[in-house]
């Protein structure tokens, strides 16, 4: 199974933050943002990861990469336009349509280690594996409907009246059908082509699995976000200092 880092967009949320640095390069704890997809991704016993990451800081991210982890060979691909998750996994399809895929937001800090997980789905019929997290604020999230048995019936981007409260986290695993579906979907009324049109097509189909995290997880892509992320990285000690 390969990796995939979703690292791009502008980060506007940050503010100043990210006026002259990529996103996932800001700190969150004592690393920049970038470590934790790399950890949940590593734990998970993927080394072969492609990146990608917006043009205007494509330069930043690499040179810190290659310095901080030389012993990984990364494959970066360039999303020029904020067209969305879709859109940017929609990218690697040259690299990665022989295969599993791992797809991880870059602004995704997760406790939990989905080794076994990903072993469930290598070894299963699936097409698609999801994972889930109750959380206070499902609108902010792609939020997932569940029937009595656990199985996942829809999943909608951002709902005003969220059917449940459970966010489906940034960590998707794909088979190669995925591209097939990306070219089949048309961009929401936000311009963007969303991830959960692929994901719904997986579950229309019943190819779909879940998964609910048990541990931690936050994105750090806003300001609160961003300092619940650092506040649970510092004290869990996540990447002690060398």
């Amino acid at each position: 199974m390969k990796g995939v880092i979703l690292a791009g967009g502008t980060g506007s949320r940050l503010g100043s933050l990210t006026t002259v640095l990529n996103k996932h390069l800001v700190a969150v704890g004592d690393v920049p943002m970038i470590e934790y997809p790399l950890r949940t991704l590593f734990r998970m016993g993927i080394t072969d990861i492609v990146v990608v990451t917006g043009a205007e800081h494509a330069g930043t991210v690499l040179n810190y990469l290659t310095i901080r982890h030389p012993e990984i060979d990364f494959t970066y691909k360039i999303q020029k336009e904020a067209g969305g998750i879709a859109q940017a996994i929609g990218l690697v399809e040259n690299i990665c349509k022989d295969g599993n895929i791992a797809v991880v937001l870059g602004d995704n800090v997760f406790e939990d280690d989905f080794s076994e997980a990903a072993r469930k789905f290598e070894n299963s019929h699936a097409g698609a594996m999801f994972f889930l997290k109750e959380v206070p604020d499902p609108e902010r999230f792609g939020v997932a409907e569940i029937n009595d048995e656990g199985n996942i019936l829809s999943i909608v981007e951002k709902p005003n009246n969220p059917k449940s409260n459970l966010a489906v986290t940034g960590l998707y695993l794909y088979d190669s059908s995925v591209f097939d579906k990306i070219r089949g979907i048309i961009p929401s009324a936000r311009g963007e082509y969303e991830v959960s049109d692929i994901n719904q097509r997986y579950i229309s189909e019943g190819k779909a699995i879940s998964s609910k995290l048990s541990g931690f997880w936050s994105d750090a892509g806003t300001p609160k976000s961003r300092k619940v992320s650092s506040d649970f990285a510092l004290d869990n000690n996540i990447f002690p200092v060398e």
